[in-house]
C-alpha cells in the first residue's frame, strides 16, 4: 500500500468514525429528552385527572337542590 492510500485511509476511518460517534450521542441525547417529556407528560395527565375529579365535585355542589335554597336565603 503506497504512503498516500494509506494516508487517505487513515483520514477516511477518522471522518466515519467521527461521524458514528456524532450520530450515537444526538440519539442519546434524544432518547434522555424522550424520557423527560414522558415524565412531564405522565405528571400532566395525572394533574388533569384530579382536575377533573375537583371539577365534578364542584358540578354535583351547585347542581344539588340544597345549594339553590341556601342561594335562595342568601339573597333574602
Amino acid at each position: 500500500m503506497a504512503g498516500t492510500t494509506m494516508i487517505f485511509l487513515i483520514a477516511t476511518i477518522a471522518i466515519v468514525f467521527g461521524v458514528v460517534s456524532s450520530m450515537f450521542n444526538r440519539f442519546i441525547e434524544f432518547k434522555r429528552e424522550s424520557q423527560q417529556e414522558n415524565d412531564q407528560n405522565r405528571h400532566l395527565t395525572k394533574e388533569i385527572q384530579a382536575l377533573k375529579q375537583r371539577i365534578e365535585v364542584l358540578e354535583q355542589i351547585v347542581t344539588d337542590e340544597s345549594y339553590n335554597v341556601k342561594q335562595q336565603f342568601k339573597n333574602l
